[in-house]
């Protein structure tokens, strides 16, 4: 499991944010009933909405959506690692993939790398923060990968 944070979430600002320091947080599950309804409003293809349908496919089975997955993650994202104080934006993502499929009553959890921290030499008062984002299930199976990119309030200026 990653380090913890030395900075409480509502105290954490740029500076908290070391390239090279690993976080693991979680959990957050998922059952079928949750699977369906997410897909029947945003993704309704056979293999997130279906079971019979679904079991057809080369899934197997019923599987959450990738945006559904995504979805979890920022929630623990936000809930565990992303400042309460010093959040500004997100310029947007990269290499977002989807690994392995995500199964009714699967449990994941997420693993942090932070990959760069860089002030901003424009605007002093933040800095933007390059994180490798790791979706992971209870059998340690990745299920999706990400790179986010946050801006934050630096305490210093």
């Amino acid at each position: 499991m990653g380090a913890d944070f030395q900075v409480p979430i509502d105290q954490r600002y740029f500076e908290d944010y070391v390239p090279g320091s690993v976080y693991e947080f979680g959990s957050a599950s998922v059952n079928a009933a949750e699977i369906m309804e997410f897909a029947r409003r945003y993704d309704p293809q056979d293999f997130h909405i279906d079971p019979g349908a679904a079991a057809r496919t080369p899934f197997g089975g019923l599987i959450a959506s990738g945006w559904q997955t995504a979805g979890l993650m920022m929630r623990l994202y936000a809930s565990h690692y992303l400042s309460k104080v010093a959040s500004l934006a997100s310029p947007g993502i990269d290499e977002l993939r989807w690994t392995k499929p995500v199964r009714p009553d699967d449990v994941l959890r997420v693993r942090v790398t932070v990959l760069e921290a860089n002030r901003s030499r424009s605007k002093p008062d933040r800095g933007l923060v390059r994180s490798f984002i790791e979706v992971i299930n209870q059998q340690d199976d990745v299920v999706m990968t990400m790179k986010a990119m946050n801006l934050l309030k630096c305490r210093t200026t």
